[in-house]
């Protein structure tokens, strides 16, 4: 039986983690659970997989919890919580599926501590890939992937080696606009970027992938998970989203891992890494699907990728200010301070004028983050 600590259980990733362990009882015990301020849900699974531990982002949330809870409930509060509850829950396993930079630092200190991650946190490889897989190495951490794409490229390089890679191909549905002109963009409205045609997923993520950001940013998370150069990694939007992304290795052979979307799917998988276990998921059936599609990205229509790749090929701080511009400026978006294709215009603008860190520690990551989100929000 794992044990699991959760951050971030009451959003989509956490929530779909849970209905898993609920459906594998032998499998699997709650050990931390937190959330940033939605105590009304998180005191329902509190009751229904008895953690030890949780923490709550919002102080006077955590406090307001408390008073509900069994004495014999550690809460914990704040960004340190975070960090004691992902570090001392003594779980085999985390799951990192808190959105935006936060997750960093609980992330960064349970790899220090050798505990395993199920990473569903893109901006932790994001903004610190280089120190997170060295610290991973040393400690004996597995970073095993949670989003479908890197799943994906992760079950189709078990039993072979990255030197034998000649690219990695992340495959994209083209999120909520696809199919709508470049000219159109300028009058979407964030309930026209939230209706994504294949999955079901928070707000921010689902704006990322209506601007093409969320590929890009699984550009910059795929390079430093598989030591690969982002030269060596392709997106091709696939409508379907079947094909989840595929592997060409250098005797010109392609595998893909393929299934219906679901994100229960790679969440069980990772929990369960190295074993493959029996569900009840419904199954894929190609004669119903009839045909796949692919198609190349427009790079000016969904400029986001474009920067995104023009970070990583900087590298150092570039991507950091890209994440953190981007997470800032999707949040106007939603809150109708701005329009869906000035997400990309502001952070490029915040790409130009950035001074470069080279090779920067944790802290300067923050430091640069915490600036911008003072100077921008």
């Amino acid at each position: 039986m794992k044990k699991i600590t959760i951050l971030g259980s009451t959003g989509s990733i956490g929530k779909q983690a849970l209905e898993i362990v609920k459906e594998n009882p032998d499998l699997f015990q709650i050990q931390g659970l937190t959330c940033h301020s939605n105590i009304e849900l998180l005191e329902k699974q509190i009751q229904a997989f008895h953690p030890k531990y949780v923490c709550v982002m919002d102080h006077k949330a955590a406090d307001e919890l408390k008073t509900r809870l069994s004495k014999n409930i550690i809460v914990m509060k704040g960004l340190n919580g975070l960090i004691r509850i992902s570090t001392e829950s003594k779980c085999d396993i985390l799951l990192t599926a808190v959105v935006g930079s936060v997750g960093l630092l609980p992330t960064y200190e349970a790899v220090k501590r050798g505990i395993d991650i199920a990473l569903a946190n893109k901006e932790t490889l994001v903004t610190a890939g280089q120190i997170i897989m060295k610290e991973a190495k040393k400690s004996g951490s597995k970073i095993l992937p949670v989003d479908s794409e890197h799943s994906a490229i992760f079950q189709c390089l078990q039993g072979n080696d990255i030197s034998s890679v000649e690219k990695l191909i992340l495959t994209a549905s083209g999120g909520s606009f696809l199919k709508t002109p470049i000219d159109a963009l300028k009058t979407v409205t964030p309930e026209d970027a939230l209706k994504h045609p294949n999955w079901e997923m928070g707000k921010k993520i689902t704006i990322d992938s209506a601007t093409m950001m969320n590929k890009g940013l699984e550009v910059i998370e795929a390079r430093w998970l598989f030591d690969i150069p982002p030269s060596q990694i392709e997106v091709v939007i696939h409508p379907e989203s079947i094909i989840h992304s595929m592997v060409q290795y250098k005797d010109s052979s392609v595998m893909s891992q393929m299934g219906l979307p679901d994100m229960k799917l790679p969440i069980f998988y990772a929990l369960n890494y190295p074993k493959r276990l029996r569900t009840d998921y419904k199954r894929l059936d190609l004669t119903k699907i009839s045909q796949l599609n692919f198609l190349k990205p427009d790079l000016e229509k969904f400029k986001a990728l474009a920067l995104a790749y023009k970070s990583i090929e900087i590298g150092h701080t570039m991507p950091v200010v890209l994440n953190t511009a981007n997470e800032i400026y999707v949040q106007k978006f939603l809150d109708n301070e701005i329009e869906f294709l000035d997400i990309a215009k502001y952070v490029e603008k915040e790409m130009e004028k950035h001074d470069i860190i080279k090779n920067p520690t944790i802290g300067e990551i923050i430091m640069i983050e915490n600036e911008m989100k003072k100077r921008l929000i």
